[in-house]
């Protein structure tokens, strides 16, 4: 009798470097590293504490990330930029949702939910750290929801296909990351064409207009690839 092995969700399998995933959302690793990992803090009364971990790590010897792991860091990523909110508050925030008997999610950063009533319950949870000169909550639940939004999800509301944004959430969806394309890589959208290719070729001497044939790419394609290399990497 064959016993059927079931096969792990691609979006699940580690594949992605505490640097890649950094290089990738213009992140310092050792911030990735802390969302991942966790970290070992003192404390006066209690001596040394542990900060728990932001979301379940695909892989932690060596630590390596799922898709999904970096669809959760491009979420805190954009948490990140609304203010800086410390670890704890984050991941109290996070226990909320997976906790709240109307949610009650088991990955709320990856989860389809998170962009309905999920979002303003979880900015609730974090309203005493939302600054008044950054427009308060209802600008905070926009700019999340925008960046949210571009994230694409299967029918069963898990992400399938992530497009990161650098400047502004509302910008052009000029890059994408999906497991299905490139083994996952940053690619060009709507291509199988690594941005790392493309950038390479340029700083090797390659013309954006010989790149453009080469690769059967407009020359703004092109140029925005070599444009998000170079920030991903600075």
């Amino acid at each position: 009798m064959v016993v059927p092995v079931e096969l792990k969700d691609a979006r699940d399998v580690p594949g992605y470097s505490l640097k890649e995933t950094a290089y990738y959302f213009g992140l310092p690793a050792s911030t990735v590293r802390l969302w991942a990992r966790g970290q070992a803090y003192p404390t006066q009364r209690y001596g040394r504490r542990q900060a728990e971990p932001l979301f379940s790590l695909a892989q932690q010897r060596p630590p390596l990330l799922s898709f999904w792991n970096l669809v959760e860091v491009y979420v805190l990523a954009t948490i990140r930029r609304v203010h800086e909110v410390p670890m704890p508050r984050l991941r109290a925030a996070i226990d909320f949702l997976t906790e709240h008997p109307k949610f009650r999610l088991d990955r709320p950063l990856l989860q389809q939910e998170l962009l309905t009533d999920g979002i303003d319950l979880f900015v609730e949870n974090l309203q005493d750290l939302i600054v008044v000169s950054r427009g308060g909550q209802s600008a905070v639940r926009e700019q999340i929801r925008g960046a949210l939004r571009r994230i694409e999800h299967d029918p069963k509301g898990l992400a399938i296909r992530l497009f990161p944004w650098r400047r502004d959430h509302t910008e052009r969806r000029t890059v994408e990351i999906d497991p299905g394309r490139a083994f996952g890589r940053m690619v060009i959208a709507g291509t199988g064409i690594p941005i790392q290719i493309i950038s390479e070729r340029f700083h090797s001497g390659d013309s954006i207009d010989a790149l453009a044939t080469d690769y059967r790419l407009d020359r703004d394609q092109v140029e925005e690839a070599i444009r998000w290399d170079w920030r991903a990497a600075a």
